[in-house]
């Protein structure tokens, strides 16, 4: 059974939709990065990070994140060439932001919207949130073509978007952070078009001490498991699925124990691509 989806009304949460004729049905969020999340009696902080994309140690983009976390709601923004890992490998670029609340030390998003181009293709496209249930998905662009991976209605059950998954919110660990358990998760994705994991296992704990971080990095072996909605024929993604000499790091976001990435590097056919942060801000929320 072949997935599809259209614009949907608020009143059909089990159905959402989107415009170009496509039909989802049943697409529950589980934040399943996001357990323990901390932050009562903490000062509401923002990060701000640049990162620089390079190939083979030579500078090819740049992006950016912003990420709030306050007392019970949070929210993400990212732009360049970094939105999320398959934006990364396609060599895509745009924007993406997300935003929810935090309920029972989970990340709950309530709206996520991207403007992206993918391989000479433009898609902007916006999913609401309810109680963990996707309500809408609504995208302007081409239809999947024939050489996508047909999505399905099992593929989207118990998912979370791009941002949201890489935000790790770390269960209390008697004020010892990074954890090194946090590494030990699979991150479900649904980005509004593909479907994919992420297997995350604990590689190291390493010391930053440059004009980026001074502090503790962990840093996560990570398998790329492409499930539904990618190009079957990509020959990046088939190069780089499930190989196992992946890693992402992640920085903690001071004042907070929820960790956002730091670097990540990622072995192609040319080369190693890194994307490195730059710089690394985090200041207090008036």
């Amino acid at each position: 059974m072949s997935l599809s989806i259209r614009s949907c009304s608020h009143s059909a949460p089990d159905a959402p939709r989107r415009r170009n004729g496509w039909k989802l049905a049943g697409v529950i969020l589980l934040a399943a990065s996001a357990d323990g999340l901390t932050t009562s009696g903490a000062q509401a902080q923002k990060l701000e990070a640049r990162y620089a994309i390079s190939m083979t140690g030579i500078r090819v983009g740049q992006s950016a994140w912003t990420v709030r976390i306050e007392a019970d709601r949070y929210s993400a923004s990212a732009t360049g060439g970094s939105v999320d890992l398959m934006n990364v490998l396609v060599r895509g670029e745009g924007s993406a932001r997300v935003s929810g609340s935090i309920k029972d030390g989970r990340l709950v998003p309530a709206e996520f919207s991207s403007k992206l181009v993918e391989e000479g293709e433009k898609s902007d496209l916006k999913m609401t949130f309810e109680e963990g249930v996707v309500t809408a998905v609504e995208a302007d662009g081409p239809p999947p073509g024939p050489d996508r991976v047909p999505l399905k209605q099992a593929h989207v059950i118990g998912v979370t978007d791009p941002l949201t998954a890489l935000l790790i919110a770390e269960e209390d660990n008697g004020g010892i952070v990074p954890n090194k358990e946090s590494c030990n998760r699979t991150l479900s994705i649904f980005d509004g078009r593909r479907r994919y994991d992420l297997l995350l296992s604990f590689k190291r704990i390493e010391d930053i001490r440059d004009k980026q971080l001074a502090g503790r990095v962990l840093v996560c072996n990570v398998i790329l498991h492409p499930i539904a909605g990618h190009r079957a024929s990509s020959m990046i993604t088939k190069y780089v699925a499930d190989r196992r000499d992946i890693e992402v790091s992640f920085a903690q976001i001071a004042g907070t124990n929820v960790l956002a990435p730091f670097r990540l590097m990622v072995p192609t056919l040319i080369g190693t691509m890194a994307v490195q942060a730059t710089s690394f801000e985090t200041s207090p929320l008036p």
